[in-house]
């Protein structure tokens, strides 16, 4: 049989119920280019692919309609402007994060955090996160540290190596959330866990870490605890801020208030749904004063 031209592949995909972006995507892939040059496979459709790229091409295409993340399959995901590796070993970046990382960059030009702050991702995963408030800091020329922490080790080799080729400076600590960690900081930020484990979702999610997914019955368990360590490790005004699912605010909102967080509040992502939430802590060691990362 005959390779197929471009525009065959992509008819084939698509019988494999692939949605057209992502077939497209993974030809892009296969043949070596960017994702960005969608308007060459329309300028291309009657070019025959290789016998190599065919064969890869319909490999990522099942694999894809099997369930398996596009990340995982091509290697990369955006996020917040960054190219990330990523495998499964982390969860794929996505979308809806990037409104935590729009709240903590808003903070973090306020008067109160202008001065070289400190910064602590929890759960960090890929280092998106931490890795999109670094470079933020750097491309404005900004002092101040950004400390990425997970509990899988395997999870912090993909934001070291993330880090590295994106030529960011991060600290890393392997620690169950704060447990390993000293000194005080001006903002801790987390996508921690917050799926009920007997959500019927997580069946979709299977390709993913379910240890970064589901979080006790009513998937609050780690932010509780979270919430309950961070205290200890927020300088005075500094601020928590918590990714939650789309009907946890209330509870999340409420877990910060009977803390001991003030000024609680939440913000909306993309689709408008309550997807953060956070609260300034307003005791312990004061923002101007001195203070420490771990790393």
């Amino acid at each position: 049989m005959n390779p197929p031209t471009c525009a065959q592949a992509l008819a084939a995909a698509q019988t494999l119920g692939l949605d057209r972006l992502d077939a497209q995507l993974l030809l892009l892939h296969a043949l070596g280019k960017p994702d960005d040059a969608r308007a060459w496979l329309l300028a291309h459709d009657t070019d025959v692919l290789t016998e190599k790229a065919a064969e890869d091409f319909r490999a990522m295409c099942l694999r894809r309609a099997a369930g398996e993340p596009l990340a995982y399959i091509v290697g990369h995901k955006e996020f917040f402007g960054l190219a990330l590796t990523v495998d499964a070993r982390v969860l794929v970046p996505r979308p809806d994060t990037e409104t935590l990382v729009d709240w903590a960059l808003e903070l973090l030009r306020t008067p109160a955090m202008a001065s070289a702050p400190a910064v602590l991702d929890l759960g960090t995963g890929s280092g998106a996160i931490a890795l999109a408030i670094a470079h933020s800091l750097q491309t404005s020329g900004r002092q101040g540290t950004v400390t990425a922490v997970d509990a899988s080790s395997d999870a912090l080799d993909v934001a070291r190596d993330n880090a590295v080729r994106l030529q960011l400076k991060l600290g890393f600590i392997q620690s169950h959330w704060l447990k390993e960690v000293s000194g005080h900081f001006h903002l801790i930020v987390s996508n921690p866990p917050y799926i009920a484990s007997a959500d019927a979702h997580l069946v979709d999610l299977a390709y993913e870490p379910l240890a970064a997914l589901a979080s006790g019955s009513d998937g609050l368990d780690d932010i509780r605890e979270i919430i309950a360590q961070a205290p200890g490790h927020l300088l005075a005004g500094g601020w928590l801020l918590l990714e939650h699912g789309y009907d946890q605010a209330e509870a999340v909102c409420a877990l910060l208030a009977r803390e001991g967080f003030v000024q609680v509040q939440s913000r909306m992502d993309l689709a408008g749904i309550a997807r953060c939430s956070g609260g300034l802590w307003p005791g312990g060691q004061g923002i101007g004063a001195g203070f420490q990362t771990a790393g």
